[in-house]
Parts: structure tokens; C-alpha cells; sequence
């Protein structure tokens, strides 16, 4: 009677630094089948132990500026130290295609860009519990500097403001906890009735006929409403 859309669904996943977005992402992947992250191009170097196509793909700047040319990307940005980060509106689109819900794991300037162009993208923002609790995190990497710690914390609190043009906000407290509330909104967002692409029900003519020829029931008297 329901005719689910046979197109998957885009899903954007922003979140402040340190909020474990990517650690939510990749358990949303092993536990459901059906979800595909969108790997977003990018000028910039590779860094030791990634893997081209895996975490980004790789591309120089004067290829990945031939692309924004062509019109190749869904959204792009150009970040400090001049470098792009793209995705790949290709890619993206033969995913949706094939049936696949695809994540794009992006910033809030991203996030808009997409909305724009496609308003039923469903908007998840991840925080960390507390700033505390974020400056705990940084800490304990131990990799960057005082002024590299004060510009992510900058830039977490201009993201946060954004919150309100998000759909949902999740704070990933406990890793688990944050992965199934994730996972029910997009089991609610699958429900909603505007997602829906066909309801068919049967008129009551069909459905007597149907019910007079089922043997099962052959011996049960019908009431016909004759209003």
C-alpha cells in the first residue's frame, strides 16, 4: 500500500572539534548497510598513514580549481593556507541513485550550501558535552600549539551559533548512545509522510471481491456499510 522513494536520502554530519563526529560516522557505517560516506576531495597534502580515496581524495589545486570550473562540486570551500576541500557532486549523485542514504561529514559553510540546492537534506550537528570537555580532548592529543587550540576554539563557538539551521543536534556524551540516537533520526526521517512517494488503498468494491474468494473466509457473513 506504501511505495517507498527507491532514491536514497542525503545526510549532512557537522559537529564542533572534538565532538567525535568521525568516530560516530564510522560506527554508523559498520552497523547499517545501506549508509555511504561521500569522500570529499582536497587540495592539500597528504598526511602520513592516509590513504588517497579513503580519507580524501587527493587532487592539486590547479585540478581541483579546473573543477569548480566545470561545476563539479555540490559545495566547496577554500580554508586558511589556501587549501580546497570539495564534494563531489558525481559521486554523491550515483549513490543517491543506487538507493544508498549518503553522509557528508562537512562544515556549517558546506552545510548551507547544500540546503539551498536541495532543502530535504537532513541537517545532524554532533557536540561534545561541554567546552570543558573539549579542551580535555585537544589536551590529551597533545598535538597542537596554544594559538592552534585558541583558533579551534574560536571556530567552535562561531559553529555552534549555526546550530539553529540544523535539524537535529546530537551531544555525544557516550559514543554508543550518541550512534543510536543518530540512527533514530534517520528511522524517523525514512516515516515521515512527506517522504513517502505513492499510498495506495483499495477501494471497498476491490476489497469485498478479494474477500468473497478467499476459502478462509467463505463462511463468514459480510456487513456492507450503505452509507
Amino acid at each position: 500500500m506504501i511505495k517507498q522513494k527507491q532514491s536514497g536520502e542525503l545526510i549532512i554530519i557537522s559537529g564542533t572539534t572534538c565532538a567525535g563526529k568521525g568516530s560516530v560516522i564510522e560506527k554508523l557505517l559498520k552497523r547499517n548497510k545501506n549508509l555511504a560516506l561521500s569522500i570529499s576531495y582536497t587540495s592539500r597534502p597528504m598526511r602520513r598513514g592516509e590513504v588517497n580515496g579513503v580519507d580524501y581524495v587527493f587532487v592539486s589545486r590547479e585540478e581541483f580549481e579546473k573543477k569548480i570550473a566545470n561545476g563539479d562540486f555540490l559545495e566547496y570551500a577554500k580554508v586558511r593556507y589556501g587549501e580546497y576541500f570539495g564534494t563531489s557532486k558525481e559521486e554523491v549523485k550515483k549513490l543517491l541513485q543506487e538507493g544508498k542514504d549518503v553522509i557528508l561529514e562537512i562544515d556549517v559553510q558546506g552545510a548551507q550550501q547544500i540546503k539551498e540546492m536541495f532543502p530535504e537534506t537532513i541537517l545532524i550537528f554532533i557536540m561534545a558535552p561541554s567546552m570543558t570537555e573539549v579542551k580535555r580532548r585537544i589536551k590529551a592529543r597533545g598535538k597542537e600549539t596554544k594559538e592552534q587550540i585558541l583558533d579551534r576554539f574560536i571556530t567552535a563557538y562561531r559553529e555552534i551559533n549555526e546550530i539553529p539551521k540544523y535539524n537535529y543536534v546530537v551531544v555525544n556524551n557516550d559514543l554508543d548512545t550518541a550512534v543510536k540516537k543518530v540512527e533514530a533520526i534517520l528511522m524517523s526521517e525514512k516515516c515521515r509522510v512527506d517522504r513517502i512517494e505513492e499510498i495506495s488503498v483499495e477501494n471497498q468494491e476491490e476489497f469485498i471481491h478479494e474477500f468473497l474468494i478467499d476459502k478462509d473466509f467463505e463462511n463468514i457473513p459480510i456487513t456492507i456499510d450503505e452509507e
